[in-house]
């Protein structure tokens, strides 16, 4: 399934959120509980500020180009302008 621009942001900020809160507290395994319910609470509310400001929401809500079986890059529009 195509991944849009907004889920590869997301993801990105919300790892390095991770990455921060593990070297906080200098640990490299799965993080304590409270942590996780911290980062899934970070990702609601980055969520909701993309897409509360509508010129970002739509820039971030198109596809990212994937290769077709020829190698040639595919661009898709936003989401719900498959046509």
């Amino acid at each position: 399934m195509p991944r849009t621009y907004r889920e590869i942001a997301i993801e990105e900020i919300v790892r390095t959120a991770e990455e921060a809160m593990s070297r906080a507290i200098d640990w490299w395994g799965d993080l304590p509980t409270p942590m996780k319910e911290s980062i899934q609470q970070f990702r609601t509310r980055l969520e909701a500020a993309i897409d509360s400001v509508d010129s970002v929401k739509r820039a971030l809500d198109r596809y990212v180009p994937e290769p077709d079986v020829t190698g040639n890059l595919r661009v898709r529009n936003r989401i719900g302008d498959d046509k």
